[in-house]
């Protein structure tokens, strides 16, 4: 099977979760940046690592994102997945990718509240659910042939 490289995106008003992975779930790439400088950081980004897809959130503000990255990266296709709990799946994700320390090991994981803000963990999700989905239905290449 092809190695797929995949941007995940999580829209937001504010601040964004940008995340860069292959299909065999290798992250190379994570970040949240500032959504005002969202479009030209996914060119960027998708030009850097050779983007062969991108998995965006279907939230509030997803469908204007949506238009403008189809736009701007006209030759990468679009997918969008269920985004539904990503965010409280991305703050237990964040204490498996960061363990806590000292007396934070004390706190039980529900009470505790990462330091930082998750979107780019919520769009590493995002990537993970789109190859979960793709997984199930058919081959993760296949369905990247279908979209070219």
């Amino acid at each position: 099977m092809k190695t797929l490289t995949i941007l995940g995106f999580d829209p937001g008003r504010d601040k964004c979760g940008v995340a860069i992975m292959n299909n065999q779930l290798i992250t190379v790439y994570h970040q949240v940046i500032d959504a005002a400088q969202a479009i030209s950081i996914l060119e960027q980004l998708a030009a850097q690592y050779a983007v062969d897809l991108v998995v965006i959130g279907n939230g509030t503000t997803s469908t204007a994102w949506r238009q403008q990255i189809e736009y701007r990266l006209s030759q990468v296709p679009v997918m969008t997945v269920n985004e539904t709990n990503s965010t409280l799946e991305a703050r237990d994700r964040y204490w498996l990718m960061y363990p806590p320390r000292r007396w934070q090991r004390l706190v039980p994981q529900s009470l505790r509240v990462p330091p930082r803000p998750v979107d780019d963990i919520v769009a590493i999700l995002l990537i993970e659910r789109y190859l979960n989905q793709a997984h199930n239905t058919r081959d993760v290449a296949q369905d990247h042939q279908q979209l070219e």
